[in-house]
């Protein structure tokens, strides 16, 4: 597969100013001594010290700057993490029945063997870490990891400066792969940071089915593994007419910090799906990037955040749209309990040489306390003149009269709103396409108490 990656500006993908660059932050600095006292050979250990290198003059972005205004770090700041290398002990996580054989898993950034399963595959797919990949395997996957563009954003670079290992998806040419592919990277050790990478190359003709999935080693609603930092990154290469279907669920603990990266780079005539679910981390951050690199795309972007408590959910979007015949459709929906904080950012480039693309964007937000806020800003920036473009934003909360209507039919107060709530969250959850996946985010969203009481 041989793709062309345009020039195309990422907002949230920005090199460091000069004036950055001429400051030291100690705090990054020692995230970097961490991430990079492993060290590893080859083309590998280039790329990482070619990253390092960029993070040693770079600082943490603050609310200072336009991208992250509403997202404070100073909590984080606080914090000294270590890097903990593969506890295995008191694990849980849900297993997808579609996805029993076709499984990998990683605890604290670290491939575990014995939880994972890949003997359920056809031919023509890779499904492996890293390292268990052959020599020319690996000399296939250097063409790709860290190549997507925004490479360079403090966190992108932070994780590739720490790279050791990585979950690595290949299909080939024209495979279509009915198995859903279950990737799963559990952390929780109290102070600790991971830095889970994926990397995903699905070759022109080819289709998949994606479920990306972070979680607390005891469940998204414990605190009991206290405090710690994942900073994720995936990059996916989607080649001509091939079809990517991608849901990311992130229930990390209840004290967790949550950072995640997710670039897409589409070729000409390919389909990316991302249905994308935030449920857990005190503070989370998902900056989803896609660049079109070649004419008649499909890109559809459905995304559900639920919130509660003193949660900070923060979604920054960014559709480069470089080729005519586009056709992007975005549904981010948010659900703001308590005095949780929903942040939403979504932008849709379209230049001049993206005549006749077709651009929807619409954000929808449930409030159900008097102290919940959100933040939304959907955003077209246009310049070709023969587009059909839309954006819009929503904030609402439960209505009373709704309420009364179904107590009039016999329902309680509390259930009624639940019932309300749980109608909101099934539009985006009842389109993921693995049937387990939505019972078990139905019934977690069904059994979230905290959102049916101011």
């Amino acid at each position: 597969m041989n793709i062309q990656v345009s020039p195309s500006p990422i907002p949230n993908s920005n090199a460091v100013s000069l004036t950055s660059m001429l400051d030291r932050d100690d705090y990054l600095t020692g995230l970097l001594n961490q991430v990079t006292a492993n060290k590893t050979e080859g083309w590998l250990q280039e790329l990482r010290q070619s990253a390092a290198n960029w993070v040693r003059h770079s600082v943490i972005p603050t609310t200072r700057e336009e991208e992250w205004r509403f997202t404070d770090l100073s909590s984080l700041r606080k914090v000294q993490f270590n890097v903990e290398t593969g506890n295995f002990a008191s694990l849980e996580f849900d297993i997808l029945p579609e996805a029993a054989n076709s499984r990998l898993v990683f605890v604290n950034g670290v491939y575990a063997p014995e939880l994972s399963a890949v003997s359920d595959l056809p031919s023509g797919i890779v499904v492996s870490n890293l390292a268990g990949l052959s020599a020319v395997e690996q000399e296939g996957v250097r063409q790709y990891l860290a190549q997507s563009e925004g490479a360079q954003e403090v966190f992108t670079a932070l994780n590739t400066a720490g790279i050791t290992d990585a979950a690595v998806v290949w299909v080939k040419k024209n495979v279509v792969v009915e198995t859903p592919i279950h990737l799963v990277f559990i952390s929780g050790e109290t102070l600790t940071i991971s830095q889970p990478r994926c990397l995903v190359v699905a070759e022109s003709g080819s289709q998949v089915t994606l479920v990306e999935e972070y979680t607390n080693r005891r469940g998204a609603e414990s605190a009991e593994d206290g405090v710690y930092l994942t900073n994720a990154v995936t990059e996916v290469w989607v080649g001509d007419n091939a079809e990517v279907s991608h849901t990311r669920v992130e229930r990390e603990g209840a004290e967790a910090f949550h950072i995640g990266k997710t670039a897409i780079a589409q070729a000409r005539d390919s389909r990316y799906t991302c249905h994308a679910i935030t449920l857990g981390a005190k503070l989370s951050r998902h900056n989803l990037e896609i660049l079109q690199t070649g004419e008649q795309t499909q890109t559809t972007l459905n995304g559900l955040t639920i919130i509660s408590g003193k949660q900070l959910s923060d979604t920054h979007s960014a559709i480069a749209l470089n080729y005519p015949h586009g056709t992007s459709d975005q549904l981010h929906k948010c659900i703001v309990g308590d005095r949780a904080h929903a942040v939403f950012n979504g932008k849709v480039f379209v230049p001049k040489l993206a005549q006749l693309t077709n651009a929807s964007q619409l954000n929808r937000n449930l409030l159900l306390s008097s102290k919940a806020r959100v933040d939304t800003k959907p955003q077209l920036e246009i310049t070709a003149d023969n587009v059909k473009c839309a954006h819009g934003a929503t904030v609402s909360q439960l209505e009373d009269d709704e309420i009364f209507y179904l107590q009039s039919r016999g329902i309680d107060e509390n259930d009624a709103r639940k019932l309300l709530i749980n109608a909101f969250a099934a539009e985006v959850i009842n389109k993921i396409p693995v049937p387990s996946l939505r019972e078990i985010l139905l019934n977690t969203v069904n059994n979230l108490k905290s959102l049916t009481n101011e």
